[in-house]
């Protein structure tokens, strides 16, 4: 099934226009509440968003042990957490 998400970055301008905005900068100039992270970036400040997705290959044993270690810092900071782990039969929650 194909389908579209309306998204944008500073190259296209008008922010508030976007429901999703791409960026490698830690901004949110459309005043987004979640936050999507991937190839292993941290965020400085989930405190701005309600949530948070680290999207990161299961398969790669680097990148997990930095998941983990993005997951210990969030867990000190007082974050409520949850991990999905994608099966052949869809998502499972695993903790």
């Amino acid at each position: 099934e194909a389908s579209f998400l309306p998204h944008g970055s500073a190259r296209d301008g008008s922010p508030g226009a976007h429901p999703i905005w791409l960026s490698d900068r830690a901004e949110n100039p459309n005043g987004a509440t979640m936050l999507v992270l991937v190839e292993g970036v941290a965020a400085e400040d989930l405190d701005a968003f309600s949530r948070c997705a680290d999207l990161f290959d299961g398969s790669d044993p680097a990148a997990v042990e930095a998941a983990r270690d993005r997951w210990r810092q969030a867990q000190a900071a007082g974050h409520a957490l949850t991990y999905w782990q994608q099966s052949e039969s869809g998502w499972e929650k695993k903790a």
